[in-house]
């Protein structure tokens, strides 16, 4: 078991290392289609790599942040300071954007912050959503996570919550969402699910689990960068869920 978990371990650390390597290669080429894309969460661990990937390729970012924050904005984006918990500190800042995407979210995510899931998870949904409103933004794109009936119940709850928000925005007006589901986002710093490598594979050879180990799988952060960068340029019409499985193959 140590071996294959070793073994395991290694072959993602090699496969994280190439898909980073990839992520720049075609970071450098400029998108279809330039947008204008008001971002939230910017200094984030997901929202500080993907604002990058956007400008690298023609895209026009603008990122809000926190008073004494800027400077931890990636260069290329255009800082915005406001209060991601109060859309009347920013929404003006959105007017002239196309797309909204939105990344704020309590950091290191347990079942002892469900108050935070509260206050910050949802209340910034919440306040995105209606600054997107006012802005007559075409197209929002929200990340969330891989819904799950009986782990993490507080943070997954939220989520679907801010996902009935944003169906809502989009309900009957020819608007368009993209919301991302998902499950844990392996990275530098955030390894510790490598453990569960050897129940991932016992899950996904046996029939009764297979499909629930693919939903709740890991996903790396080069593949997520991948992901919301295609969904800004690539909007749906109506509303598109992307889901474990479709992350893993950006």
């Amino acid at each position: 078991m140590h071996c294959r978990l070793a073994t395991n371990a290694r072959f993602y650390e090699i496969q994280g290392a190439l898909e980073r390597r990839m992520s720049y290669m075609i970071g450098d080429a400029k998108g279809a289609s330039s947008r204008h894309v008001f971002v939230t969460g910017g200094t984030g661990y997901i929202g500080s790599r993907v604002i990058p990937a956007l400008v690298s390729r023609g895209h026009h970012v603008r990122a809000l942040v926190r008073p004494g924050s800027v400077s931890r904005l990636p260069p290329g984006c255009t800082p915005v300071v406001g209060d991601a918990l109060d859309a009347t500190t920013f929404s003006n800042h959105v007017e002239g954007c196309d797309t909204f995407l939105q990344l704020v979210g309590t950091p290191h995510p347990s079942p002892s912050k469900a108050a935070e899931f509260e206050r910050v998870d949802f209340g910034s949904a919440r306040e995105s959503v209606r600054a997107a409103e006012d802005a007559s933004i075409s197209h929002f794109i929200y990340l969330s996570v891989a819904p799950s009936a009986s782990v993490m119940r507080a943070y997954v709850d939220v989520r679907m919550r801010g996902e009935a928000l944003v169906r809502q925005f989009t309900s009957g007006n020819g608007r368009s969402a993209t919301i991302v589901r998902p499950w844990y986002v392996l990275g530098p710093g955030h390894r510790w699910p490598y453990v569960l490598l050897p129940l991932y594979w016992i899950m996904g050879a046996i029939p009764s689990t297979r499909d629930r180990a693919r939903e709740l799988g890991l996903v790396t952060i080069a593949q997520m960068v991948r992901t919301l960068v295609r969904c800004v340029e690539a909007p749906p019409n109506g509303e598109r869920i992307v889901s474990v499985p479709e992350i893993r193959r950006a």
